[in-house]
């Protein structure tokens, strides 16, 4: 027997066990279990930005460990079992993958893209950009609104075009500011969505950037705090210009991480 296959089904007799046994896992529903999943999808994504393989692994075994709690659950109230859920994503994978397993005949990637959004309007959405869920946090949301839109082709020519558009959106940003207008926010959102879609165009992931942008600044922020109580100092009683000094100081301690 295939070893994959082997582990897979002892994973599903485990959560036959667990959902007879166990009191905490008897109790749980799909609305328990939401925000667990959440949180162990994080995980992973914390996993995966620093590139750590055996914590990657460690936490697909978790989110794993969720899908097969959830097929339970359907299966409990005869709404669909674990053979559902995979021979729906298999029937889809098939249907959506045309030059694969039929005769449709493709130049590369972004034609695969574009043909991945055309079936989806066949099979019924209404907009191409109904597939994108709503909860998304707002970053990872516009990057995926912008592809399912460059999936049409509804897409810049150049970077330059879309640059250009950033120093647009920048200065009218900046004039909202000036006047000290109720439009302030919108104008940044309409920055933010620029900038995401520079990004994007030049084959970068804002999230992951930001993510490594926000972790330099906890080392240097935490080396900080623990130099000042060495020196027997305490943040709180500093100046910007003094704390300025140690941010400085960290910067060069931690030389590996660029300024």
């Amino acid at each position: 027997m295939d070893e994959r296959l082997k582990a897979f089904e002892r994973l599903l007799t485990i959560m036959d066990e667990l959902r007879a046994q166990c009191p905490w896992d008897q109790k749980q529903t799909f609305e328990t279990l939401r925000n667990l999943t959440i949180e162990e999808t994080y995980e992973l994504a914390d996993a995966i930005t620093k590139n750590d393989l055996q914590e990657i692994k460690g936490e697909i075994g978790d989110l794993f460990l969720h899908m097969v709690f959830y097929s339970k659950l359907g299966s409990e109230v005869g709404a669909f079992d674990v053979s559902d859920v995979l021979n729906a994503i298999c029937d889809k994978l098939v249907h959506r993958h045309p030059h694969i397993y039929g005769d449709v005949q493709v130049s590369g990637e972004e034609e695969v893209k574009a043909n991945w959004e055309k079936l989806k309007l066949k099979e019924g959405k209404k907009s191409v950009l109904s597939g994108v869920p709503s909860s998304l946090p707002a970053l990872v949301k516009a990057t995926r609104i912008q592809e399912k839109a460059k999936g049409i082709g509804f897409e810049w020519d150049t970077k330059e075009d879309v640059w250009a558009k950033v120093k647009e959106e920048l200065a009218e940003f900046e004039a909202e500011v000036k006047l000290g207008s109720n439009k302030q926010e919108e104008e940044f959102g309409d920055l933010l969505f620029s900038l995401v879609n520079y990004a994007r165009f030049i084959n970068l992931s804002p999230e992951s950037a930001l993510s490594i942008t926000n972790q330099k600044f906890i080392t240097r922020f935490q080396w900080m705090e623990e130099a000042v109580v060495h020196d027997g100092k305490a943040l709180s009683d500093m100046t910007l210009k003094e704390m300025d000094f140690y941010w400085e100081q960290a910067k060069l301690e931690l030389k590996g991480m660029k300024s």
